[in-house]
């Protein structure tokens, strides 16, 4: 049995890469949530007027990787007090966002933003939302950093090493 989230991080490439590096994580897909437009494009997207937020499907096992430990390793990958900008990212489309399909994923999410929140002084400015819409990125969008390995990335190689040594101990 598998379960979907969908996750923005900011450029979704490396938020990509870094999610595939945990334990659990069956399969991902970069791809556009939450916008206005429908079958939007990268350049679309690019211009932050389609609405949409670069986002990555995530499909895990939750037998081996729980929700609450995913949205964990998430924040361990953003600045969730930064609005619209992770690194040097900026822009509406480089918004953090946790985006569920399932209404019985809200008491967990709910409950680590709550945890997340406590840890700083400004507020979280992660949206948590039902999703919407997604559409997948193109194809050369996908696996990005696999395939252009010194490609850019706006997360330290650390936290690859990191997400890939973590364990969710339940």
């Amino acid at each position: 049995m598998t379960k979907d989230i969908y996750l923005a991080g900011g450029c979704f490439w490396g938020t990509e890469h870094y999610f595939k590096q945990i334990a659990g994580v069956v399969e991902t897909e970069v791809g556009f949530a939450n916008g206005h437009t429908d079958n939007p494009t990268y350049k679309e997207v690019y211009t932050d007027q389609t609405g949409y937020a670069e986002t990555v499907h995530i499909r895990y096992n939750p037998q081996v990787a729980s929700l609450a430990f995913l949205l964990r390793m998430f924040f361990k990958a953003i600045d969730p007090t930064s609005l619209n900008k992770q690194g040097h990212d900026e822009g509406t489309r480089y918004r953090t966002g946790i985006y569920y399909t399932d209404a019985a994923d809200l008491p967990v999410i709910d409950s680590i933003y709550a945890e997340e929140q406590a840890l700083y002084d400004q507020p979280l400015v992660v949206e948590r939302q039902p999703l919407d819409k997604f559409y997948t990125a193109e194809e050369y969008h996908q696996d990005y950093l696999d395939k252009n390995p010194d490609g850019y990335c706006h997360l330290p190689t650390a936290l690859f090493a990191f997400a890939k040594s973590a364990r969710d101990t339940k």
